[in-house]
């Protein structure tokens, strides 16, 4: 049964002035979908979930990172919340079966200080939600030894991400997790041994 997938990202502050660019710092590390390189929506929420959003605005065309956060940084406030979506392509098999590279949508969450009772201590600053953790696993499928490849290569981007946000984000944590009570890192080497 596929999860849901998460990275939680803390860094050592981060004040009204420092929540939008630490944020375009890890959108800068995003490997983008080739065919929707950009921010495809984008909203943002007052004090808690159960807000009404203050501002939203789907995109027709996906935008430049550095734009939509220059148009929402008037909203840079401790109890504000940012929700963007952003697509990557992973390697996914149609209903025929057949593989090629889909945009898959990625949620980025920036949430400040003293947004929901500051919901930042357990789900991080920044949290990156990757949708459901089958197309880094695809435990239930039998796959050719080409299909093992492409599952590869989704796990290879998975873990680059993670290491270049590590690397140019000066992070105080972070942790890569999903739903499920079973050890995702023990999950993902444990894929990656079948596929080897």
């Amino acid at each position: 049964m596929s999860d849901s997938l998460f990275l939680n990202l803390w860094f050592p502050s981060f004040d009204p002035e420092e929540m939008l660019p630490r944020t375009l710092s890890v959108l800068r590390q995003f490997p983008f979908s080739a065919v929707e390189p950009g921010i495809k929506y984008v909203s943002v929420h007052p004090v808690d979930w159960s807000e009404a959003t203050i501002f939203e605005h789907r995109f027709t065309t996906p935008a430049d990172p550095a734009e939509v956060i220059e148009q929402i940084s008037q909203f840079a406030e401790p109890d504000f919340a940012f929700v963007m979506e952003v697509s990557w392509d992973l390697w996914m098999p149609n209903e025929g079966g057949e593989w090629g590279l889909r945009p898959n949508k990625v949620t980025i969450i920036a949430h400040g200080p003293e947004f929901e009772e500051a919901v930042y201590r357990q789900d991080g600053h920044v949290q990156i939600d990757f949708g459901l953790d089958f197309p880094f696993l695809y435990e239930e499928m039998e796959l050719k030894p080409s299909d093992e490849e492409h599952v590869k290569t989704n796990i290879a981007k998975l873990i680059d991400f993670t290491h270049k946000v590590e690397q140019h984000g000066n992070l105080r944590g972070r942790i890569l997790w999903s739903e499920s009570e079973e050890n995702l890192a023990q999950k993902l080497v444990a894929r990656l041994q079948k596929v080897q």
